[in-house]
């Protein structure tokens, strides 16, 4: 995949998405807040993307289009993720090492998007898709 880059992805809860979630799913604001990947600035660099440029995030369980944002600390091949719809969309639901499932930590392929950030429509398309 030309411009794509193995990422470690480290998901996490977030207030500020709390309060739009409260807001409603539906809503841009939980988006901006849900969908959205934190990137070292070196890795961005590699795959050629700017801040709210779309990214697409890949595994063997699916793929989203969420927007770039970049993170202020240095963590190459590390990116930040919300705990959302979105980075579910990438979980295997297989079991780790230490016998919990996979819901914390997984790699994924990072790659420039084309298009628009995947929408919670979408998303929910694809989970009544038989």
């Amino acid at each position: 995949m030309a411009g794509g880059r193995e990422l470690t992805v480290i998901t996490y809860r977030g207030i500020f998405q709390e309060v739009e979630e409260a807001r409603g799913m539906y809503s841009d604001g939980y988006r901006d807040q849900s969908a959205v990947v934190a990137l070292d600035g070196r890795d961005m660099k590699e795959m050629g993307v700017e801040a709210g440029e779309p990214v697409r995030l890949a595994t063997a369980s699916g793929d989203v289009v969420v927007a770039a944002k970049l993170s202020e600390e240095d963590h190459p091949g590390v990116a930040f993720m919300p705990a959302s719809p979105w980075s579910a969309q990438l979980l295997s639901g297989d079991v780790g090492e230490d016998g919990f499932l996979e819901l914390k930590r997984f790699a994924a392929r990072a790659s420039p998007g084309e298009g628009e950030v995947t929408t919670i429509g979408e998303i929910e398309a694809g989970i009544k898709a038989p």
